[in-house]
Parts: structure tokens; C-alpha cells; sequence
């Protein structure tokens, strides 16, 4: 039996938030899904409408009802605007793995919230959920990601070729990974 999982609310910071999807945050949906790649590489719908956010943010909540994984929206404080997304998935949890993922709308990148989030998350599954490796994966042109799992303090591993479906292709991925032991290094901390 799959046990539920239960998002909790995160101070990512001083400025952000870590929370559950609710269906306000369909504005996000919406400039999401006008970004050249987020629905590329992401659940979320290429052609925006009320029903495709919609269903978009009842695919998050299957996520952690289904005990696959912890799906969190990236919330400034200051005004409640919703920013990106980041996601701890569990599919690899008895392998003693989990992977994240994370985006963020085009207005907000560029200010060092992705690794805010991300570090949040980060100490959150090592502490709390005591998961021994976290790792995720980067387009080798996505060299913004990759700087912002270097900064949290993954290491990269290597390439993967042709890894992951992107559109209509297959795509090489980095990988990076973070052990528990590496959270106390200065970029984790």
C-alpha cells in the first residue's frame, strides 16, 4: 500500500517559500507554458488553457498522493507570487536515491532563487527523510543549471547519452550528485 505524502511548507531563505500547489497558482502554469523549453522537459502543458493548468496541478497533487514524490512551488513572500517550481522524486528511494528537478518562469531566474530552493530541499531530504544520495540531470547547454547545482554542491558525474526524451529527440543529460556526507561542504551549507 502507498502511503501519501504530505508537502510540507519550507522557508527557503528569507524571501521564499516552499509549499504545495493550490489552483492559484495557474498564473504560474500560464507563463510556464509560453517558455520556449519548460514544457519540453516537464509535465507542464505546451498550449496553455484553464482545464491543461489545471490538470497540470492535480498531476502534482497525484505526485504526492501516490507517494512518487514532493512537488513544491517557489513562493517570494513578499507579494505571494509564485515563481518556479523545484521536485524531490522518490521513484529510486529503495536504491536509497531520489532525483530533483526544478524550473523557474523567465522573469525570475538570473537571481539565485533555483539554488535558494534547491539548497532548501537539498538539507530537507537529507535531515528529515534521511536519503543517502540525491541526483539530478542537466541538458549539457543549460549551463545556468548547471552552475546552480554546482553552487548548491552537487558534483558532476559525467555524461549520459542520449538519455532522456526532450520533444522529439533524444538528449544527452549530465549527471550530478550530492551524498548526505557532502552537506556539510560550504555550497551545501
Amino acid at each position: 500500500m502507498v502511503t501519501p505524502l504530505d508537502v510540507p511548507c519550507l522557508a527557503a531563505g528569507d524571501s521564499f517559500v516552499l509549499r504545495a500547489w493550490e489552483l492559484g497558482d495557474l498564473p504560474l502554469v500560464r507563463e510556464a507554458t509560453d517558455d520556449d523549453y519548460i514544457p519540453l522537459i516537464t509535465t507542464v502543458p505546451s498550449t496553455y488553457s484553464q482545464a491543461a493548468g489545471e490538470a497540470f496541478i492535480r498531476r502534482q497533487w497525484e505526485r504526492a498522493s501516490t507517494g512518487s514524490g514532493y512537488p513544491f512551488v517557489i513562493v517570494r513572500i513578499e507579494d505571494g507570487r509564485p515563481l518556479g517550481m523545484v521536485g524531490l522524486w522518490l521513484r529510486d528511494r529503495g536504491e536509497g536515491r531520489a532525483s530533483l528537478g526544478y524550473w523557474l518562469a523567465g522573469s525570475a531566474r538570473g537571481q539565485g532563487i533555483a539554488a535558494e530552493a534547491l539548497r532548501t530541499v537539498v538539507r530537507w531530504a537529507f535531515r528529515d527523510l534521511r536519503i543517502p544520495r540525491l541526483q539530478l540531470y542537466v541538458e549539457p547547454w543549460n549551463a545556468a543549471s548547471q552552475r546552480t547545482a554546482e553552487r548548491v554542491g552537487f558534483q558532476r558525474e559525467g555524461l549520459l547519452r542520449s538519455w532522456q526524451q526532450v520533444g522529439e529527440e533524444r538528449r544527452d543529460m549530465i549527471m550530478y550528485s550530492m551524498l548526505g556526507v557532502d552537506l556539510s561542504s560550504p555550497a551545501a551549507g
